[in-house]
């Protein structure tokens, strides 16, 4: 009996030994022209026993690319792409770089320093400060949910002020109550608010109108009668 382990090592085990062997018998043929009807034959059979290959980008470009590792990067063939090297393929993928937050200021996410990486880009007027003021608002949200607890401005406006190494400083106001931002945005609820409020009441006033004059004219046809 002849165990696994005695067999010739599988480069790729997902796709079985007798895909290995049919690779290995193509690489004995001494015709190019057979070598290359083989692995033709070869790469369909290997789209088929792993069919979900296919619902990925460039499939048959992989399907080549795992062809030439099954013959152990020794096969003379034409191919349609260039085959990988081993040197290619053992390269450690380029390390990733994580958000500059860490420590007391992971929570407040990298679309914060994006945003105050814009602020910082703009020339200083009305919209520099209502950004300013929005990351502000932001963070404080953020600092509530990540912490479960309140914050107080003067903390956010520090916070603010390290994260972009001092270049934008909202401690010139006392809380954000009383930034721009938070004013603007009060006066326009207030003056929805007292608009809402105000056709309310004019349409209730008109409802009674009509009422009253359904009930004149009501009154006044009995009289008549």
């Amino acid at each position: 009996m002849e165990y696994n382990t005695q067999k010739t090592q599988l480069h790729l085990p997902e796709y079985g030994r007798i895909i290995q062997q049919l690779v290995e018998r193509c690489k004995e043929l001494s015709s190019r022209e057979e070598r290359n009807e083989m692995a033709m034959a070869i790469i369909d059979f290997m789209g088929q026993r792993n069919p979900q290959l296919r619902d990925e980008e460039n499939y048959k470009h992989k399907l080549w690319d795992h062809l030439y590792i099954l013959a152990d990067h020794n096969l003379d063939v034409d191919a349609p792409y260039p085959f990988p090297t081993k040197e290619e393929l053992e390269e450690k993928p380029k390390r990733m770089e994580y958000p500059k937050l860490q420590g007391d200021f992971k929570f407040y996410g990298k679309s914060i320093l994006q945003l105050i990486e814009k602020a910082i880009e703009l020339e200083q007027g009305d919209e520099k400060e209502a950004l300013i003021e929005v990351i502000a608002n932001n963070m404080k949200k953020s600092y509530n949910v990540y912490n479960k607890e309140h914050v107080t401005d003067d903390v956010i406006f520090r916070h603010l002020k390290e994260l972009s190494e001092n270049r934008l400083d909202l401690t010139g106001i006392d809380t954000l109550e009383k930034s721009k931002i938070y004013y603007t945005s009060n006066n326009n609820n207030r003056n929805n608010q007292n608009n809402n409020r105000n056709n309310n009441n004019r349409n209730q006033n008109n409802q009674n109108n009509k009422r009253r004059h359904n009930n004149n004219n009501n009154n006044h046809n009995k009289n008549r009668k």
